[in-house]
């Protein structure tokens, strides 16, 4: 357990205050030293005062004292707190992790948007983060690659009051994404994306029941090439993309490298400019 380091700041060079959060069953938080994220699993009152224990994807517990501004929850920082005794155990919570909001309508739609290069990418992110798109007014459009995605921002012409966030696949130093991607000089544009070469990747492979994504020859068609490898139809890739589908209940079935872009993009395209 960390030792804890007392806050030495001067009292007129620290921050406002941050909210505190009750340490609720099943939150998801990171905390700043360490990077840790998880999910609360347990409050406990010790000697040294109270503290947390977080349980990571991989199912690795983790105790951390409850200091103030020890936590991040959805990238902003909180300070947890014991939650009531009279408090839910158990807080219904979105696909995302994202603490549900009982009988939230949608919002009108806003004037930004978020584009990924195809329909399984919209329906990936709509599984997990339907909910929260909803509330926040954000909709999710897919485009049919990015060859052309400089002529497509500047069509959409992007704005302070309409933003446009762009995920893409194979986003990675040397590819023909990662040159398009940097041709888009847009302030009110971000281009994020994730390194798999399909969106079928990001999912887990231990929620689909396999060792992992089997590697494809380059030149080889790559969903072809994986329901082959995997036994799966071959000639029916929507087929074996539904028996994906279908296996992803929660953000836990994603890998990170998605997830954090995702948030990301949400953020940007919600969070009012200063």
């Amino acid at each position: 357990m960390r030792q804890y380091t007392p806050d030495l700041t001067p009292p007129w060079k620290r921050n406002k205050t941050v909210p505190e959060i009750p340490a609720e069953f099943d939150l998801v938080v990171e905390e700043v030293a360490t990077g840790f994220c998880g999910a609360v699993v347990r409050v406990e009152k010790t000697a040294q005062g109270p503290t947390v224990t977080l349980e990571d994807r991989f199912g690795k517990h983790r105790a951390f004292p409850m200091e103030p501004r020890g936590f991040l929850l959805e990238g902003k920082v909180v300070t947890l707190v014991r939650p009531s005794a009279g408090g839910p155990a158990r807080p219904t919570r979105t696909a995302s992790g994202s603490v549900a909001v009982p009988g939230a309508r949608a919002r009108v739609a806003r004037a930004g948007r978020i584009y990924v290069e195809g329909k399984h990418d919209a329906q990936l992110i709509e599984r997990v983060w339907g909910d929260d798109l909803r509330i926040e007014g954000v909709a999710v459009e897919f485009l049919e690659g990015v060859d052309d995605l400089p002529a497509i921002v500047a069509e959409f012409d992007p704005g302070p009051d309409a933003r446009l966030g762009v995920l893409v696949d194979h986003l990675v130093p040397g590819t023909k994404e990662y040159r398009i991607a940097r041709s888009v000089t847009s302030e009110h544009a971000l281009v994020v994306g994730h390194p798999y070469i399909d969106i079928w990747e990001a999912v887990k492979p231990s929620s689909l029941g396999i060792e992992a994504w089997p590697r494809i020859p380059h030149g080889q068609d790559w969903k072809t090439g994986v329901c082959r490898a995997l036994g799966w139809r071959v000639a029916n890739t929507g087929e074996a993309w539904q028996h994906i589908l279908s296996r992803v209940h929660s953000y836990k079935d994603l890998e990170p490298e998605l997830l954090g872009r995702v948030e990301e993009l949400i953020d940007f395209v919600t969070t009012p400019e200063a």
